[in-house]
């Protein structure tokens, strides 16, 4: 039988199922619950990984020409590397050189330039007048830091390197060779190299 709203009967029932149905809303409005919370922060700041030649001239004569060469002639310039201004250790340090413009006095690799690159572990003694300087390691320990090969390449590892690490510093002489085997060929050239280094990041570690 359906719900009459019209008896008196109806309109109790009725009334009372309006009631409960407001009563069950009203609760769900009223429940409460108990909470907590915190919280924390953290600072994570990246390091700095730098290498740097000195400033021109005592100590960096990689950009001073050098002219007039016959096979046997050398060619010796100095350059300060430092890690000062990073706060990391570095894995590596490589170097690229190339030349532009070019010759046959860097593509050839035989008898083309050759390049040698030793450290000093003091501030190397320069004689002469520019550009022909010779360096020698007064007072100090002279170690190998490229054996003998062709001028340019790329990549190439340089050991015994104090600046892998922060604040160190590394005094290099490069010695430029023109064989004695280069031939006519080689007379009223010109090339031009250039010197780039790249210091690697060490390897990533937990902090």
């Amino acid at each position: 039988m359906g719900l009459n709203l019209k008896t008196t009967t109806g309109k109790v029932i009725a009334s009372l199922a309006l009631v409960g149905t407001a009563a069950g809303v009203a609760g769900l409005g009223t429940y409460g619950a108990f909470t907590s919370s915190t919280s924390a922060s953290n600072t994570v700041a990246s390091g700095i990984v730098n290498i740097a030649l000195g400033a021109s001239g005592t100590t960096n004569r990689l950009s001073v020409a050098a002219a007039g060469l016959v096979p046997g002639d050398t060619v010796q310039r100095v350059a300060t590397l430092s890690n000062a201004a990073g706060n990391q250790s570095l894995s590596a340090i490589t170097l690229t050189t190339s030349a532009l413009p070019t010759s046959k006095l860097d593509t050839d690799a035989s008898n083309g330039l050759q390049m040698v690159i030793d450290n000093c572990s003091v501030p190397w003694t320069e004689s002469g007048t520019a550009p022909a300087y010779t360096y020698t390691c007064t007072g100090g320990t002279t170690t190998s830091v490229l054996a003998s090969r062709a001028v340019t390449g790329s990549n190439l590892a340089l050991a015994n390197l104090a600046s892998v690490a922060p604040n160190a510093t590394d005094n290099l002489r490069v010695t430029l060779t023109l064989p004695a085997a280069a031939d006519n060929t080689f007379q009223n050239l010109s090339s031009t190299v250039a010197f780039n280094f790249t210091g690697a990041q060490r390897t990533a570690t937990s902090k």
